[in-house]
């Protein structure tokens, strides 16, 4: 135990997720910077941005839980992708376009019992749809499918980084 100015210490363990976010955060972010400078315009500081948040959102107290937590997002990240591509290859950028597309790929989720993946397909419609708001010129597919990668590459960061973690520390 770390003792802090109040009366709580901070164990080994919050040390340990706090940096084990800190670090997945921070390799994904320059990994998904790095992935999305690949293709021009498609703006790289969200590709590492939106790599980080994965990551982040992916990490778990344990390995298993971790792993499953990726499987939601990536599964969750495609659904979501896959709406707002189909929604912006059929009509410009619109906030009620983005909410339509939200309801649907929620209404997705629900229908097929899958509740989990709903905020995940939300907010990967809200990324795709507002970077394609930045530039219109994007094509829908590519910035559906950079946003999936991405998102991809977060997920796969936490999920190797965590593997790499002694059990006894870890689990």
């Amino acid at each position: 135990m770390i003792k802090t100015s109040g009366r709580r210490q901070i164990s080994r363990k919050e040390l340990l997720i706090s940096f084990q976010i800190a670090l997945v955060a921070l390799l994904a972010y320059w990994i998904g910077l790095r992935f999305t400078a690949l293709f021009p315009g498609y703006f790289p500081k969200i590709g590492g941005l939106w790599s980080a948040i994965s990551a982040v959102i992916v990490v778990q107290v344990s390995k298993k839980d971790t792993a499953d937590s990726a499987w939601l997002r990536i599964i969750g990240t495609a659904l979501g992708a896959a709406i707002s591509a189909l929604y912006l290859f059929l009509f410009p950028f619109h906030a009620v376009g983005m909410g339509v597309s939200i309801f649907f790929s929620s209404l997705i989720c629900t229908s097929l019992n899958m509740n989990s993946w709903m905020r995940l397909s939300a907010i990967t419609v809200l990324v795709v749809m507002v970077t394609a708001s930045l530039n219109p010129a994007l094509n829908p597919a590519l910035n559906a499918l950079l946003r999936f990668c991405e998102s991809f590459i977060g997920s796969a960061v936490a999920v190797f980084l965590i593997s790499l973690w002694p059990k006894a520390l870890a689990d």
